[in-house]
């Protein structure tokens, strides 16, 4: 990891550490103050378990124009940021991706698209529904080994953060703490929970809160919904396409209006956000995964809605590549936040339970 950022982070919380009035704020600060010593394992852990809310820095003394020139959002998200390119394998593709997100997105979009468009020209494959655009087993042969990739790539990147943040043996208690904080994205209500200070630093808000929980239920909907439909198909002898009541569209329709709802609140908030209170070379990188969010949820909901006109094989054909670029860029893209997030936040559980 670049050894000026972790300097950078270490002065800062040397700093917090001494002052402690952000003590009552988010997990970041009861962490960061049963240290007296900062090693490279705890910037690493800090960062992670920061959520950017921006309340200590409004709160702060220190920042500029004080000598102190405090900024802890940004150090922390620069050294977050960091260690995602650091632990990411194949580790090469994670710092292209953050340099030009959102070029790689549209390029991977477009070329995919375009690959499915020429299956289509060769001819149909004999199904019904989407089937006729592109045969099951095409479809399986092409998205199983994008499903496993970030699986497996995402396994080594967090193998490789717990060793660095001194990982140890995690019981079940610990894991159920990081779910359930997870689940209620307890850290972007701030310490008092009234929310961030994300939009306005005079005004705290449940906005930035409730659009990630929009983006996460909506996604987890749409991840049962396929789970579902999969069950169908090979448990239940029950193929696709399926009608309006069945389980699989009452599980993704919702989820998909949740995922571009919340994408497109998090693209506002991201825009009119001060982008000098994060990292800000990585600001093209996360706007290119809220994109893909936006790209696959809209794109799945047009194509059940064109699924009977002439225009459903070229939506299909977006779709599908949407959803392939969002599975191969899943572990540069910001979606492997939520990984190490939730490592972050088992970590902080056994923190906790030590107390």
């Amino acid at each position: 990891m670049q050894i000026d950022l972790l300097q950078e982070a270490r002065r800062q919380a040397e700093i917090c550490n001494a002052c402690r009035y952000c003590e009552g704020y988010c997990s970041v600060f009861p962490a960061l103050h049963e240290e007296r010593m900062f090693t490279d394992g705890n910037l690493t852990q800090l960062a992670n378990l920061c959520h950017n809310c921006r309340g200590c820095y409004y709160a702060c003394q220190y920042t500029a124009p004080h000598e102190f020139d405090l900024n802890l959002p940004k150090a922390l998200a620069e050294v977050r940021q960091d260690s995602w390119e650091t632990f990411a394998w194949p580790g090469p593709l994670a710092h292209w991706f953050q340099k030009s997100g959102v070029l790689i997105a549209v390029a991977t979009i477009v070329g995919f698209a375009l690959l499915f468009l020429a299956f289509r020209a060769l001819g149909s494959s004999g199904g019904e529904g989407f089937y006729a655009v592109l045969s099951h087993s095409a479809m399986v042969t092409i998205f199983l080994p994008a499903f496993l990739f970030p699986l497996f790539s995402i396994g080594i990147s967090l193998r490789r953060y717990c060793r660095a943040t001194d990982g140890k043996s995690v019981k079940m208690s610990d894991i159920f703490d990081a779910f359930v904080s997870a689940a209620r994205m307890k850290n972007l209500a701030g310490g008092h929970g009234d929310g961030c200070n994300f939009e306005d630093e005079d005004r705290f808000s449940q906005a930035r809160r409730l659009a990630h929980q929009a983006v996460m239920y909506g996604f987890l909907l749409c991840f049962a919904s396929t789970s579902v439909g999969t069950l169908m198909h090979y448990l239940l002898d029950m193929p696709a396409p399926y009608p309006l009541w069945s389980l699989p569209k009452l599980l993704g329709i919702p989820g998909g209006i949740l995922m571009v709802l919340g994408t497109v609140k998090l693209a506002y908030l991201k825009l009119n956000a001060d982008k000098d209170l994060g990292a800000p070379s990585a600001w093209g990188g996360e706007m290119a995964f809220i994109l893909l969010l936006f790209l696959v949820a809209l794109s799945g909901l047009l194509l059940y809605g064109l699924g009977n006109t002439a225009a459903m094989p070229t939506m299909l054909a977006i779709h599908l590549g949407s959803v392939l670029s969002f599975f191969l860029l899943t572990p540069y893209t910001k979606m492997a936040h939520g990984f190490y997030r939730l490592a972050a936040l088992v970590r902080d559980a056994q923190r906790k339970s030590k107390a």
